[in-house]
């Protein structure tokens, strides 16, 4: 009953928390990218920014009629100091102003070219942005500024980050939490629900809603406990058939025990006593026999010793055995056979005792003077070959045919108007054929008027490939 729960307490993690570390870990390493990412262009962008900034700032000084630095410092002592820092390039190379010593031959030819130049220097010692532009009227001009502002810009970029990045590692976790407990909600419920099952608790409703796969598993827990009410209330009708089999040879016994045992049984009938006691032992033993054999057809170490095997020569076994039970029981037995060998893959032993058992069932019902059949045939398609035991007896109905194989369903149902057995034979033929791999059916009404059993037993081929 506790083969759901984890063994020897051993104790693994839910799949929410599972879900919630998931998402988180995803979370991290998007964040951990998005910031390594804007951490490498945060410089380039701070950068570029500045460029632009003395790139604009250098275009509308090199449109003034005269470049002058003191026009340009004027702007500077009314806008106040950002650091940069001017020179100014005549027309014959001459470079002045406080920025000519970051101002190279290089820069100076391709601005004299009429080109603009955006590239770094030294100025003070310090490394600078260094940015020009041709004048209209010849010459250049060209603007400098410390990489110092640059790496401060660039500081502020990455503080400004780091907030929206936690924040977004903080959403992507609570959203995670989130989906873990509506993903993992229906499958507790489900968990629940399957613990009630093996508790034996029956009629648990499981949710068929939410998505897909879920409904699915609602769907499968209640087609499961649907499953295991119908088995079980099999069970238990089987064991109450069962020891109502066993009490009546036993209280046959233990009552002609207890007679013979305190001398009420005349002498003349201890013969006949005897016999009777006899007769409901050898009943018992076969009932007994009937469970074992089930048992055994139950079990996961079954053997079969398959092999090629003729199966008229088995049929005709069966039917040189069974020639003299059925004479002294007045029953015609007919054999059914093709002229050459009808060869398959299969344990010969375990198809005679499915012979047996059928027939053994069917000479139970068939009236005096009334045929049994014993059929071979090779199969019409795709190899293989079927067996048939018909009869003349009474048939079954259609409501017999849908139960005629479960466990002593026919014994409780005929057992007060034909002569019935353990209830267990139709059983065990129906498990022995499938432990051959075959097919087992049956028709209520056959060509001889009653019940017709037909075993499809499959090719060499097929038989290989299970």
């Amino acid at each position: 009953m506790n083969a759901l729960r984890p063994v020897n307490g051993a104790r693994r993690g839910s799949l929410a928390r599972k879900i919630v570390v998931l998402t988180t870990v995803v979370a991290a390493l998007a964040v951990a990218l998005t910031g390594l990412i804007a951490w490498q262009t945060a410089a380039h962008g701070a950068e570029q920014r500045e460029r632009d900034r003395l790139t604009r700032q250098a275009t509308v000084l090199s449109r003034l009629p005269v470049l002058s630095e003191a026009l340009f410092n004027g702007a500077q002592v009314l806008g106040g100091p950002d650091g940069v820092q001017l020179a100014v390039i005549a027309a014959d190379g001459t470079v002045s102003g406080t920025a000519s010593p970051a101002v190279d031959r290089t820069s100076t030819s391709a601005l004299l070219a009429g080109r603009p130049v955006s590239t770094t220097g030294i100025l003070g010692g310090r490394d600078v942005l260094l940015v020009g532009q041709p004048g209209v009227r010849g010459g250049a001009v060209v603007l400098t500024e410390p990489k110092t502002v640059v790496t401060e810009n660039t500081n502020q970029i990455r503080l400004n980050v780091i907030a929206p990045l936690v924040f977004g590692m903080l959403g992507a976790a609570l959203a995670g939490a989130l989906l873990a407990r509506r993903i993992a909600r229906p499958l507790v419920t489900a968990a629940q629900i399957a613990h009630r099952l093996a508790d034996g608790e029956r009629g648990v409703p499981a949710p068929v809603d939410g998505p897909r796969e879920t409904a699915d598993i609602g769907r499968a827990l209640n087609v499961l406990d649907e499953a295991l009410a119908r088995s079980e209330n099999r069970q238990r009708e089987f064991l109450l058939s069962v020891s109502h089999d066993l009490r009546t040879p036993l209280t046959a016994l233990q009552g002609y025990a207890e007679a013979l045992a305190d001398g009420l049984i005349e002498p003349d009938r201890v013969a006949e006593v005897g016999g009777i006691l006899a007769d409901e032992s050898r009943r018992l033993d076969r009932f007994l026999g009937d469970l074992l054999d089930l048992a055994r057809l139950e079990a996961d170490d079954f053997r079969l010793d398959v092999a090629p095997a003729d199966l008229c020569a088995v049929l005709s076994e069966a039917a040189a055995f069974w020639t003299g039970l059925c004479a002294r029981h007045g029953v015609d037995l007919r054999l059914e056979r093709p002229a050459g060998p009808v060869v398959v893959a299969t344990d010969a032993f375990r198809v005679r005792q499915l012979i047996d058992g059928l027939v053994q069932n069917a000479l139970r019902v068939t009236p005096e003077g009334a045929p049994l059949v014993l059929a071979v045939r090779a199969a019409a398609t795709g190899g293989g070959a079927e067996l048939q035991v018909r009869d003349g007896g009474p048939g079954l109905t259609d409501d017999d045919v849908r139960i005629a194989f479960d466990h002593g369903a026919l014994h409780e149902r005929y057992r007060g108007s034909r002569p019935v057995g353990s209830g267990l034979g139709l059983a065990i033929a129906h498990r022995l054929a499938l432990r051959l791999g075959a097919a087992i059916g049956v028709e209520g009404h056959g060509p001889e008027g009653g019940a017709s059993f037909t075993v499809a037993l499959p090719s060499a081929a097929a038989a290989r490939a299970r």
